[in-house]
């Protein structure tokens, strides 16, 4: 959506520049941070980064049309650039790019009211069952997730989890237009260690759980949760007045300690009668789960159509934000029972086979931990797995991932997961090194993602179940350079007809 025009000097007033060469009276029409996407009237903001330099990409921005450059670094020397192109200097480009985001869509997102989700899993879940919630009650609410960016008018698929700035303020803008009145936002580590969500004062901050991931970026779990407790504390804008914090988690617990005592804070928990929202006596069943809930409002039986023990506490704290969000919770729950599912979470593939077949986007140990031991409650007989590890990621997790997968499953078929530029038989040897003597016999490393989910398919007996995890609702496979079609859901359902329709032989 385009904002307005607006001059640069309007567009970086109040803001800190360490040399400008340029025209200020210049009117903007569009802003950048990719030079394939720079038109002519672009301000495109030159970012470092970790795989390429937006620096050097300023060539192929002024070719395009870009009016204005902004960079870290001095660019008034570079006679390369000419003298029609004003450059801008500036100190912290990532927090800056966000507030001229911010001024350029006209601060669109102060007529949201936010609601921005954190933790290693279940950030999806979560907030596809808020934004569901919140909408039975009459409202327009958007939502910025990994899925998906519903924006009111329309719905895009989504590319990352948290947009970058420009993107983000571009969202609220439509939202706005399209009288949008809440937003549901999935708030990725990345996101808040980059500055993307910087300015904007979540109404709402949601914790729900923290465990190894992105280490290859973080380093360490302390300064991975360092991260995000910025989303609570003020370290990204004003503290959020409501806090809402598992009490199952270790870290969620650390956390509470941290809130400012302005904050409001509910809790949710299983079998923690501290916690503002408390579910016990869970009913865990192949078709989805029922349980007590002790709220600040009653006692409620609550059932949804969701599986598992994880599945509880992402539906707690659901019932929290709706809650604190002035909902009715005896209606929010009541809607719940006709929650229609995410896509690629524990999603049932049914073909008329007599095996389960569930595919899911667990892609840490404690995701794939938690899946195979809800599906072991409710598998009478075998549990398979199909799983891989992304390339070109923390490499630490690759063998804890296969220690989860060989303590839960019967069978494992280990294969690829977005290997991205990384050789397969090196995350393969960083899987095996979770092997013990005889482990060899229960897992087969199979190269071809769609080859090790026909062997397991294959392999089901009536009462198996087979969980195929890792990519869940991704539509594509990373590899080389390359991005192909592929679907786990969809290739599944084309095993289990080949198997049922034509008894086609194994590929």
């Amino acid at each position: 959506m385009q904002s307005q025009s607006i001059t640069l000097k309007e567009l970086f007033e109040d803001e800190a520049i360490l040399s400008f060469d340029g025209d200020w009276l210049q009117r903007v029409s569009h802003l950048a941070m990719d030079s394939r996407r720079v038109e002519p009237g672009s301000v495109f903001f030159a970012l470092p980064g970790q795989r390429t330099d937006g620096n050097a990409h300023i060539p192929t921005a002024r070719r395009r049309g870009a009016l204005a450059i902004v960079s870290e670094i001095d660019l008034s020397k570079h006679k390369a650039l000419g003298t029609s192109l004003t450059k801008i200097q500036v100190k912290g480009i990532r927090s800056l790019m966000a507030r001229v985001a911010s001024r350029f869509y006209a601060h669109a997102h102060q007529s949201l009211t936010l609601t921005g989700i954190t933790g290693t899993n279940g950030k999806t879940t979560v907030a596809f069952l808020s934004r569901y919630l919140l909408a039975r009650s009459q409202r327009k609410v958007g939502l910025v997730g990994t899925i998906q960016y519903a924006l009111g008018s329309y719905t895009l698929p989504a590319h990352r989890t948290t947009p970058e700035a420009i993107d983000l303020h571009d969202m609220f803008a439509e939202m706005k237009a399209s009288d949008c009145a809440e937003v549901v936002m999935e708030v990725s580590s990345h996101a808040i260690d980059q500055q993307r969500v910087h300015g904007l004062n979540f109404d709402i901050a949601v914790f729900l759980n923290l465990t190894q991931d992105h280490l290859d970026y973080h380093k360490s779990l302390d300064h991975y949760f360092a991260v995000k407790a910025g989303l609570f504390t003020g370290q990204v804008g004003s503290p959020p007045p409501v806090s809402i914090l598992s009490m199952d988690d270790d870290y969620g617990r650390l956390l509470k300690k941290k809130i400012p005592r302005e904050t409001r804070v509910f809790t949710f928990g299983i079998d923690k009668p501290e916690a503002d929202f408390a579910a016990h006596d869970l009913q865990l069943t192949e078709t989805g789960s029922i349980f007590s809930l002790d709220s600040p409002v009653g006692r409620f039986v609550v059932k949804i159509p969701l599986l598992g023990h994880y599945s509880v506490s992402n539906a707690l704290a659901a019932l929290a934000i709706a809650y604190s969000r002035g909902c009715d919770l005896s209606e929010s729950i009541e809607h719940l029972a006709a929650f229609p599912g995410v896509p690629g979470r524990m999603e049932r593939i049914d073909e008329g086979q007599a095996f389960s077949v569930l595919v899911d986007y667990a892609h840490t140990e404690d995701a794939l931990s938690n899946a195979l031991k809800m599906l072991r409650v409710i598998t009478a007989k075998n549990l398979f797995i199909v799983f891989g590890c992304g390339g070109n990621r923390d490499r630490s997790k690759r063998p804890l991932m296969m220690k989860a997968a060989l303590a839960g499953a019967d069978k494992v078929w280990a294969t690829a997961d977005n290997p991205r530029d990384e050789i397969l038989e090196q995350i393969f040897d960083d899987m095996r090194m979770a092997l013990k003597p005889g482990d060899e016999k229960r897992v087969a490393f199979i190269y071809d993602r769609r080859r090790a989910i026909h062997l397991a398919l294959k392999a089901a007996q009536p009462g198996d179940c087979v969980l195929i995890a890792g990519k869940g609702h991704e539509p594509y496979q990373e590899s080389k350079g390359k991005v192909l079609p592929f679907d786990d859901r969809i290739v599944t359902r084309q095993i289990l007809m080949c198997f049922e329709k034509y008894r086609c032989p194994q590929i």
